[in-house]
């Protein structure tokens, strides 16, 4: 297998505009040093550790240093404020559409102001330095949101909060719901006109570009087809499949998880002249959201990314929980969401008895459903699933669709390629067949949520229907085959399935496309106009291409080999 799990963007025409490794960023804004007067104003992302203040000390050498973390209010002050939306709840918050100013006593503000002196060199460093003042010269710290999960798991605190031994799942929702929202807001006010961005992903090697490379870098990989940083996470449920496929640790118990198609989750890597940098998908999202999504996504989704993928691995695991999503007015009214979680399990392996439960049987009483859920919950029996959720059998390349609304879990034995849109965590687990997280822990449940959710006329009947292999051909010839799989008429994702063993024609001009090679060795993406170079994908691997890329070939890398893709997009009609 050729699963590659570092995927590059070359940014062309930067040669010499990256540093890696403390001595040689030192080195560099060691530079600024010999400035007589000169204030360097260094905003952090969120979750950004003391080491990099250490290095900026130690290379700026300043007369005067300023921590814009002391413009905000105090921890317990800002846990009240931000309380209505992060809820009492485990994982659920409420979404906040403010501004990271709104978290800043402007009293403390005003005499950080008052603080920055009219001579020599002055430092201003942390969340927000901007703020305070706009300086000389820019450098923005920037952390990949999978990093700050893993530190959050590592102990280190929300920003400003004294909750290192918090539960991780409290600790992301703050992130996910309130800081990471504000601070990308932040971010995007001053993109433009930064200096220098840090990589501090790698404790004790940072990576230092200029605003320039990333920008321009940002640019071209709007234009071209690429890859996402992929990551994996094991959990109780986990598999086997993805340790050979994509080449991970042997060793380890297993891999749930991983997300290859989620830009607001994973990172790009720019490799810029020797050294390679590594920053959030999302910044692209941010900065370039017309060239990515195209026009009409932009208008209807603002700078989100509404296309998910991502690998959920049961092969020699357990069944997942038994869940469902919400309706569109739920998250809208209850989470401040836009639009929910639809999605589909498209299989891409399978054991001999790998099934989806999906949807309710015939005849379930609501009643008797929501007794034996609570009962299970409360230590009773446990929850009989089969008795009320259909149970169908999974072969290789069968597509499952389910709107939000629809009871659904893959059983074990199944690798399921999610192909769903954006929003977090909305899963509202119903039943977990009486197990503890890998945290030792009960997994959040949600039983009231997921009961004012389900569709009670999902049944047997209607569900194998419209959700079980709604295969329609769509082109048939000599040349490949093209089907329609999906999704559901309730949801705003098309799928699209092409086998082929020669040339396809695509093109992504009305909206951006991800797509994944489901069968076959490896593919090459090409531009008839030449508008970017040939890119190769291999088995597995999730692609995305910009509206800005335009129209594009797919054919086998191996002549003569067939090979299958799924891609996915947003209806434009």
């Amino acid at each position: 297998m050729n699963y590659d799990k570092y995927p590059e963007t070359l940014v062309t025409e930067h040669d010499g505009d990256a540093w890696e490794g403390t001595s040689e960023v030192a080195g560099k804004l060691g530079e600024l040093s010999h400035l007589r007067d000169h204030t360097l104003v260094v905003e952090c992302y969120p979750g950004v550790k003391d080491e990099v203040l250490e290095l900026m000390r130690e290379a700026f050498q300043p007369d005067c240093v300023i921590l814009s973390d002391d413009i905000f209010y105090d921890g317990d002050e800002l846990t009240d404020r931000m309380h209505p939306h992060l809820t009492d709840d485990r994982v659920r918050g409420v979404m906040y559409y403010g501004r990271l100013e709104d978290f800043v006593d402007p009293a403390a503000l005003e005499a950080a102001k008052a603080a920055v002196p009219a001579a020599g060199r002055t430092l201003v460093y942390g969340v927000g330095a901007g703020l305070v003042a706009t300086g000389d010269t820019l450098v923005y710290c920037d952390l990949a949101r999978w990093e700050i999960q893993l530190r959050y798991r590592a102990g280190v605190p929300n920003f400003r909060a004294h909750n290192e031994g918090e539960d991780p799942l409290r600790k992301i929702k703050r992130g996910y719901f309130v800081e990471w929202r504000i601070a990308d807001k932040r971010k995007l006010e001053v993109f433009g006109r930064v200096d220098y961005f840090l990589d501090s992903n790698v404790e004790g090697s940072p990576r230092l570009a200029t605003g320039s490379a990333v920008r321009d870098g940002l640019a071209q990989v709007s234009r071209t087809p690429f890859r996402l940083v992929p990551y994996f996470d094991p959990g109780v449920w986990g598999g086997q499949w993805m340790k050979e496929v994509c080449g991970l640790d042997p060793t380890a118990d297993n891999y749930a998880w991983s997300f290859d198609g989620v830009p607001e989750e994973n990172s790009l890597y720019l490799r810029i002249g020797d050294v390679r940098i590594e920053i959030p998908a999302q910044d692209l999202v941010l900065w370039r959201p017309v060239e990515l999504l195209g026009m009409k996504n932009y208008c209807r989704f603002g700078a989100e990314f509404p296309i998910r993928f991502d690998f959920l691995d049961t092969m020699g695991g357990q069944n997942l929980s038994l869940q469902v999503h919400p309706l569109t007015e739920y998250i809208r009214s209850h989470f401040g969401m836009t639009y929910t979680q639809d999605e589909s399990y498209y299989i891409l392996d399978v054991a001999e008895d790998g099934a989806v439960f999906l949807g309710l049987r015939d005849g379930v009483d609501p009643a008797a459903f929501e007794h034996d859920l609570r009962s299970a919950q409360e230590g009773g029996p446990s929850f009989p699933a089969e008795k009320y959720v259909n149970r169908f059998p999974a072969k290789k390349h069968d597509h499952f669709l389910i709107p939000a609304g629809t009871v659904h879990c893959s059983a074990a034995g199944a690798m399921v390629l999610e192909i769903s849109a954006t929003p977090y965590n909305f899963t509202f687990k119903l039943w977990d067949w009486n197990r503890l997280g890998l945290d030792g822990l009960p997994r959040p449940i949600h039983i009231d949520d997921g009961l004012a959710n389900i569709q009670w006329n999902r049944t047997t009947d209607w569900v194998r229907e419209n959700l079980v292999n709604t295969v329609e051909s769509v082109h048939e010839g000599t040349d490949y085959l093209e089907e329609h799989t999906g999704l559901h008429e309730l949801e705003f994702i098309e799928t699209r399935r092409f086998t082929t063993r020669g040339t396809t024609e695509h093109d992504a001009s009305e909206g951006v496309h991800m797509l994944n090679l489901v069968d076959g060795s490896s593919a090459v993406i090409e531009s008839p106009t030449d508008a970017f170079g040939p890119f190769t994908v291999h088995y597995a691997e999730t692609f995305i291409i910009p509206a800005a890329a335009g129209r594009y070939t797919i054919r086998p890398e191996r002549q003569g080999e067939q090979i299958m893709l799924v891609k996915a997009y947003v209806r434009q009609r």
